[in-house]
């Protein structure tokens, strides 16, 4: 076995290491680099990236991969190579943020170019000096300010490798989704690597339920690989979603649920309520389809329109 560049330095077979890429500097002149931890076995396997972190507000992913790192489990590889990533966007991190300072999306700018905007210059790094390196990935994210996914793998059902990656993760729910132009996973697939991506809890809040599937998953996939020896046990069978619809506000005011993510739902069974704070009316809301629900808001004030429920379905 070789050893692997990561940012011109080299990780030799049987060695764990630390990288620390510079992406770029603060106003105040203060260097910003995003941490690389590098966990190779001396016996040859696949070379697997975890990344958290790539909206900076969504620490549960970032949890998730620290604690990976905390462990000493990783040390012992059987085979392969581990490539940590707890924070791909530390900007957004640092600012309580889902973006870069200028607003611009992480993971809408790939493969990025580095001397374009921040966060093209973010995904540059990731795209030129992780990606080539890897052979298959799986990016941590949440739900969107106060909206909670239920946990959650997501894959191109036309990838047969991220439907591998699935079902050995098995997570409690499995959904399909496409690429999206611009995304880590768009640009990971032109070069024909597979990212699956694993959905839990909800931004700037830490969900251990979220936290502790995430961790089962990872070491499910490494042990299907052949990469440890032991995985983590589990009691159910990831239920597929091959289709999802939002349920949305029928009107603008108090928001409260009857059921939340991960419940088993029929279509036209009242799930929540809509009260007008003066009483004028208190209107059910409906699910549209029979399923399970695998995301929630958790905002209590909502306007016409806004999205409620997250129903998968098959």
């Amino acid at each position: 076995m070789e050893d692997l560049l990561i940012d011109t330095q080299p990780v030799s077979p049987g060695t764990h290491k630390r990288i620390d890429i510079e992406v770029a500097r603060l106003p105040s002149g203060t260097v910003i680099h995003m941490p690389v931890f590098v966990y190779r076995s001396k016996n040859p396997g696949p070379v697997v990236m975890l990344s958290g972190g790539l909206h900076g507000d969504e620490i549960n992913g970032v949890e998730i991969i620290r604690r990976v790192v905390a462990g000493k489990w990783i040390h012992q590889l059987l085979a392969g190579t581990v490539i940590a990533l707890p924070i791909i966007n530390v900007y957004g991190f640092i600012h309580f943020s889902r973006d870069v300072p200028d607003g611009k999306d992480v993971n809408r700018s790939f493969p990025g170019n580095p001397d374009g905007s921040l966060a093209s210059i973010v995904a540059s790094i990731i795209s030129r000096k992780i990606l080539p390196i890897i052979d298959f990935g799986i990016d941590f994210h949440t739900g969107g300010a106060s909206r909670t996914n239920y946990p959650q793998i997501r894959y191109d059902k036309r990838d047969l490798k991220g439907a591998e990656l699935a079902k050995a993760f098995n997570a409690p729910f499995t959904l399909y989704s496409s690429v999206i132009d611009g995304s880590l996973r768009a640009t990971a697939a032109q070069m024909d690597k597979s990212i699956v991506v694993y959905e839990g809890g909800e931004s700037m809040r830490f969900d251990m339920l979220a936290i502790e599937e995430g961790l089962k998953g990872i070491r499910r996939v490494l042990k299907h690989f052949g990469m440890i020896k032991v995985g983590a046990s589990s009691t159910y069978k990831s239920i597929i979603c091959a289709n999802s619809t939002w349920v949305r506000a029928e009107a603008s005011g108090l928001f409260t649920f009857l059921k939340q993510s991960g419940q088993e739902v029929a279509e036209g069974e009242i799930i929540g309520y809509i009260h007008n704070p003066y009483n004028l009316y208190n209107i059910p809301v409906l699910s549209t389809v029979s399923g399970y629900i695998i995301g929630h808001n958790n905002i209590p004030l909502v306007h016409k329109g806004d999205a409620l429920f997250h129903i998968g379905y098959s």
